[in-house]
């Protein structure tokens, strides 16, 4: 059986021959299993590239995609996942962090059904920040992209053939990878592997680049825009009861000051409520701009020991076969 393994590489100079060659021990122990490798440089600027190359020449499973600038890490997994062969495929990081010594676990697990396994650490080493977002993800990722309660997702993750080619269909310019997983199966499990700790440098994800990557999540959900539209709702009905308890008061009491201050706070409050809701309606908005502008997903520069996935060489090879036929058929017609 061949795995396919998908690692998106950024400034990962330093490592990624390592995880590359450890990988490569774990499955000369198996019989059983093969695999090969899809690494994509995510416009790193220093000697990645050349590693992932000299890998290339050095080991004819390794194929290497470069991309023309930096994507980001799930639109390089997009990327990666239209070279993959494999009948499964993996995703792992370049930063031994999900360490090639737990990669059996996760096909192990696999081999009771499921169509999509995530590794999950009982123990993590990141940043209180990362743990901090990772908390965020999990809940938010609950609510938006219905995701099962019971299934924790990672970065270390394991899914078949048939979940790859509906995967691959989604051509948007934002994808987040875990919410395209969602929309196309819930038979997931959970198997927990190790979390070792980063060997090289730091974590690349800024709070900025993790804003991004939550709102992210909105490719896939119009939770917001419902929640915006309750928001609304309850506003509209706090204003109505506001104004009937005010008029009440002024009745009972004639002799009353209205004042300017409380005024200004119930429109403070209802003016920030308006702009929350076009502020969101405005990022969807932003987003269909950019799908009808037809934004890149990712743009390859090159390739080494790249090639045709199976599925996409017999449909070339069908398309060769019918093409005498379709022929003879044209002149047939042309002739009538």
């Amino acid at each position: 059986m061949l795995i396919s393994i998908v690692i998106p590489c950024y400034y990962s100079e330093k490592t990624i021959a390592k995880v590359t060659e450890m990988v490569m021990a774990e499955f000369a122990a198996q019989e059983k299993y093969t695999c090969e490798f899809i690494l994509v440089n995510d416009g790193s600027r220093d000697g990645t590239y050349r590693e992932i190359q000299r890998l290339g020449e050095k080991y004819p499973n390794v194929c290497g995609v470069n991309l023309m600038r930096n994507f980001g890490q799930h639109n390089a997994l997009m990327a990666a996942l239209h070279y993959t062969n494999g009948d499964y495929v993996l995703g792992m990081d370049d930063d031994m962090q999900t360490h090639p010594s737990q990669i059996f676990k996760l096909i192990h697990k696999m081999e009771e059904g499921f169509d999509l396994v995530y590794g999950i650490y009982p123990t993590k080493k990141n940043s209180p920040l990362k743990n901090l977002t990772s908390k965020l993800n999990e809940v938010t990722s609950r609510v938006m992209l219905n995701r099962p309660k019971e299934i924790v997702s990672s970065n270390f993750w394991i899914i078949t053939r048939k979940v790859r080619d509906e995967v691959v269909r989604y051509d948007s310019f934002n994808p987040y990878i875990d919410g395209i997983f969602y929309r196309v199966t819930h038979n997931i499990g959970n198997v927990e592997v190790e979390h070792f700790k980063r060997e090289v440098g730091t974590s690349h994800y800024t709070l900025k680049k993790l804003v991004n990557l939550w709102l992210a999540y909105w490719n896939f959900s119009v939770i917001p825009l419902r929640i915006s539209f309750f928001l609304g709702m309850f506003a509209a009905a706090a204003g109505a009861v506001i104004a009937v308890l005010v008029i009440i008061n002024k009745i009972l009491h004639p002799d009353m000051t209205v004042g300017w201050s409380s005024t200004l706070c119930v429109m403070v409050v209802f003016f920030g409520l308006i702009l929350m809701v076009l502020g969101i309606v405005g990022e969807y908005l932003g987003k269909i701009i950019l799908i009808l502008n037809n934004t890149p997903q990712y743009i390859v520069r090159e390739t080494i020991n790249s090639r045709k996935s199976v599925k996409e060489q017999i449909q070339s090879l069908a398309a060769a076969a019918r093409e005498p036929e379709e022929t003879w058929h044209e002149t047939k017609r042309t002739e009538v």
